[in-house]
């Protein structure tokens, strides 16, 4: 069955235009339900500020730069997939601090909390992890808290934030840090074998060399990256999948070679620059979740002989005929027909109903003959282009008509490159190649065109992004 969904993407094309696409789903299934967790029972290890008989004695300017480095990489969602813990409302974090008996307790977004124990000391707690920090001094415990908050400052004005919906992004994380939803995406067999085949036949790559993983999720590529022979993996992953993809490293014994750090990539800080950097970074129709963006982000660590997997991508699109889908989606439209609906007139309402319904995309595969012409390709590079050059993209077109017909709409799908030293492998996605689970995307015209064979059909498609995901 096609899916519909709303707004991370807006497309055009003359007077037509569509809005929504859902993040990467098996057709016949709705938005998988995320669950919010909270952490209790971690041994706190004592950090005390004044040199004490017990703990590691700090100043409270170490102790707020560990606090920094050690927060960042833990900061709710990312561009690399997965859920962040979300305060319900009317919970103690939604609230903003809740004091019991002269102690409180704030939280620093959303996986990393702390709170204020007396007048010197805080509780800290980071994922698994806690750290009592006790200061010799109330100026020293400024200190500490003034650190906090350029920290906090500085997060709420990163890349991400600045171009993402918090909302949006919350919910849009919270759908990638579902085991199941990592499961459909490792199940696509053209998906894992692709990338597996394109890691591991380009070992010269590799070999002994420092890999970022951007949105790792469970962290499998990370994996390949290693059986290529790489000598360290750092893999991002920004939401609660983290601690899955953790569980994973260490039961497999990697824990020497493969380091996650629960971030945004735009946000978190890496020990060094890396040789290389992986992702699957492709949403429906390409762009759909603004992965890419972030993806081009993680160029900052990259060195300047360094390489990219995927290296580069075609996005593809041709008109189609398709009556049936046509009238499928228009006809639903014919409920605001109903001129006597418990006494009230719905017709008025019909024109906007039918455009609403004809602007969402269809998720869906079809058969090629429904084409009307060859595709139009559109490349980026990703060695080369930068981030801001997707929150726009203008792709011309020019299609000479192979029949004559009606024209409903426009079709899209992608082809990627990994492009190493030994191979180039390509990953498709295309309705002649085997099925993957982003399948085509199809948007249909307002008013279906006529078009005669060997006639020539010219415009341009827009895409412009949005904060929204979902």
């Amino acid at each position: 069955m096609p899916q519909e969904a709303p707004e991370p993407w807006k497309w055009s094309v003359g007077e037509a235009s569509w809005v929504g696409l859902p993040p990467r789903q098996p057709p016949s299934r709705g938005l998988a339900g995320g669950r919010r967790e909270r952490l209790f029972g971690r041994q706190p290890l004592l950090v005390e500020g004044g040199g004490g008989d017990h703990g590691r004695s700090v100043s409270a300017s170490s102790a707020a730069a560990a606090v920094q480095r050690e927060a960042a990489p833990r900061q709710g969602g990312a561009a690399g997939r997965a859920a962040a813990r979300q305060p319900q409302p009317g919970s103690p974090a939604a609230g903003g601090a809740a004091r019991s008996g002269g102690r409180g307790r704030d939280r620093d977004r959303r996986d990393t909390e702390y709170c204020r124990v007396g007048k010197q000391s805080v509780l800290i707690m980071l994922g698994y992890n806690s750290a009592l920090l006790q200061f010799k001094s109330q100026a020293e415990y400024n200190t500490f808290s003034n650190a906090v908050k350029r920290c906090r400052s500085q997060k709420k004005n990163s890349v991400f934030s600045q171009r993402t919906d918090e909302a949006s992004a919350a919910q849009y994380f919270q759908f990638y840090g579902c085991l199941s939803q990592q499961q459909n995406m490792m199940q696509d067999f053209v998906r894992t074998a692709t990338y597996h085949r394109a890691i591991v036949q380009n070992y010269t790559d590799f070999t002994d060399k420092v890999v970022l993983d951007v949105g790792c999720g469970s962290g499998i590529l990370s994996f390949f990256a290693v059986q290529a022979g790489a000598r360290r993996v750092y893999a991002v992953e920004a939401s609660s999948m983290a601690k899955y993809a953790e569980l994973l490293v260490r039961s497999n014994n990697l824990s020497d070679k493969i380091t996650i750090l629960a971030g945004k990539i735009e946000e978190i800080s890496l020990p060094e620059n890396v040789d290389v950097v992986i992702s699957e970074p492709m949403g429906y129709m390409l762009f759909n979740e603004r992965m890419l963006e972030s993806y081009l982000h993680s160029k900052k660590w990259l060195k300047s002989n360094g390489m990219m997997f995927p290296t580069y991508s075609d996005i593809h699109l041709a008109p189609f005929s398709d009556e049936q889908l046509y009238m499928e989606h228009y006809s639903r439209a014919n409920f605001w027909y109903q001129e006597w609906f418990y006494g009230v007139n719905l017709s008025s309402l019909r024109s906007a109903a039918v455009d609403e319904y004809l602007q969402q995309p269809i998720v869906d595969t079809f058969d090629v003959r429904i084409l009307m012409a060859q595709t139009v390709k559109y490349t980026i590079n990703f060695m080369e282009a930068a981030e801001e050059d997707l929150h726009r993209v203008e792709i011309p077109f020019v299609f000479q008509m192979m029949q004559s017909g009606l024209i409903h709409g426009l079709a899209f799908w992608f082809d990627v490159a990994f492009v190493g030293s030994l191979v180039t492998v390509w990953l498709s996605t295309a309705p002649t190649e085997p099925l993957t689970h982003w399948y085509q995307v199809r948007c249909l015209l307002q008013t279906p065109l006529f078009a005669k064979e060997g006639e020539t059909l010219s415009g341009e498609v827009l895409l412009v992004a949005n904060k929204r995901f979902v």
